[in-house]
């Protein structure tokens, strides 16, 4: 059994949910000890239990230790098992981090699954649900398998109660991939989120980020949500770049609106990240960087060119590393994956 520092590294959620992922897909079992125990709130918050009991569910394992506020879990895998599961979180806790545990696992089975997903789907410490359909799906699709993900409700925080669904048609073949520098032209677009707020709240969010960013007005969109639990609001600006001749490279900053924050800062702060992103000229973002990498070493290596690694980035490729033989190598704004291989020691 693998034993695993929950403190090591950024030391929070993300540890778990590739442990869970790649314990399903190896069959090796873990125990993960100190789970958050830096956060607010350590142990598993409903977020990380949701995770937890669907990865079980999914790959029939027993689990010792998954109940709210755990600092200690043991996990022994079964068998990935497709099919038709919904998994609810009960809180705004994010459904798009519970998908990270669970959809490794189902690219690799043997059959193809429909998950729904019930919980946050715009939570301000979580990659919003546009992130996932729009920047980091169709980067797997082109991996190998067939991901379509459908949102039927917005959940913003606090209230949650969004919901989406993902059909998921595992791989026939993987193919690597590479992200790598280009000197095309940047496409910048702005899209303002409203739910149960007045719209002029996007209004000046958007003026804010046409005016720095130079985004035409045909490119900039107000988008009114009538359907979600509670009020919310977020601004999304997509940066749209050709690193070949038929693909782009996408990414999405957000900024999520709360109390006591002006429209105008918020859309400055979010503008910021776009300025230091577009500066850089490099195709793959801080938070997209994170997420590619266990695709990338389920599809047998790859590589891409970012920005400087976060710490949440080197935590994810020590924990794969310990549960797959891939190394993974960074040097400059270069990071690539090799499979079959680990570091030296």
């Amino acid at each position: 059994m693998l034993i695993i520092d929950g403190s090591q590294g950024e030391g929070g959620g993300q540890i778990l949910r590739t442990a869970l992922a790649l314990s399903l897909v190896t069959g090796q079992p873990f125990r993960l000890e100190n789970i958050r125990p830096r956060r607010q709130k350590p142990g598993l918050l409903a977020q990380h239990l949701t995770a937890v009991r669907a990865a079980a569910a999914i790959g029939g394992a027993e689990v010792d230790g998954g109940a709210l506020g755990s600092r200690r879990l043991e996990f022994r895998p079964g068998l990935v098992r497709p099919g038709d599961y919904e998994f609810a979180i009960g809180t705004a806790g994010s459904t798009t981090l519970v998908l990270q545990a669970v959809l490794p696992p189902l690219l690799v089975a043997k059959g193809s699954s429909r998950l729904t997903l019930t919980g946050g789907t715009h939570n301000p410490t979580a990659p919003p649900f546009e992130y996932l359909s729009e920047v980091f799906i169709p980067l797997v699709n082109r991996l190998g398998p067939r991901v379509t993900l459908s949102l039927e409700r917005p959940g913003f925080y606090p209230a949650g109660g969004g919901r989406f669904t993902a059909e998921i048609e595992p791989a026939a073949a993987w193919r690597p991939l590479q992200l790598h520098k280009s000197d095309g032209p940047a496409r910048v677009s702005a899209k303002a989120l409203v739910a149960r707020l007045p719209t002029h709240i996007a209004q000046r969010e958007l003026t804010v980020a046409a005016k720095e960013l130079s985004i035409p007005p045909d490119r900039l969109t107000i988008e009114e949500i009538t359907n979600s639990l509670g009020p919310g609001n977020a601004l999304l600006i997509r940066i749209d770049r050709a690193i070949d001749a038929r693909h782009d490279a996408t990414e999405i900053f957000t900024g999520f609106g709360r109390r006591g924050v002006r429209a105008e800062d918020l859309a400055m702060a979010a503008v910021a990240e776009v300025k230091a992103f577009l500066d850089a000229g490099l195709p793959v973002g801080p938070h997209l960087a994170d997420q590619l990498l266990l695709p990338l070493a389920l599809a047998g290596g790859g590589s891409f060119d970012t920005v400087e690694l976060t710490t949440h980035t080197t935590t994810n490729i020590e924990v794969i590393q310990r549960f797959l033989h891939v190394e993974v190598r960074t040097a400059g704004t270069r990071v690539e994956v090799i499979a079959g291989k680990r570091p030296a020691p």
